[in-house]
């Protein structure tokens, strides 16, 4: 199975805006029924979650990608010359995050 994306985040200054352009412009409806806001757009094939900075500062866009193997994918992002920044971190149960940086910087997750 090759790798696919499975969620996207976006984040920046203004969630509530960011919400309603993402959620006009592709039909999603997010769901913000939690204590900061954030929203969560599900299918069957992708999440998206959208809102505010946790700094307040610009913030940014991340693709997280499924991996059959994360273990050896992260093996492979640094024999490739990128550099893994957060290890395989369980955030739900049967859900492991990790995030690494591309050989120019960029930030992808790995779910």
């Amino acid at each position: 199975m090759t790798a696919h994306v499975i969620h996207v985040e976006v984040v920046g200054k203004d969630g509530p805006a960011l919400q309603a352009f993402y959620g006009d412009v592709f039909g999603w409806k997010l769901d913000t029924n939690n204590p900061g806001g954030y929203g969560m757009f599900r299918d069957e094939n992708l999440t998206a979650g959208l809102g505010q900075s946790q700094d307040g500062g610009a913030g940014h866009v991340t693709f997280y990608v499924h991996a059959d193997d994360p273990e050896a994918t992260l093996r492979r992002v640094e024999e490739l010359g990128g550099r893994v920044i957060m290890p395989l971190t369980e955030v739900a149960p049967e859900t492991r995050v990790a995030l690494f940086t591309d050989p120019e910087g960029h930030v992808v997750g790995l779910m």
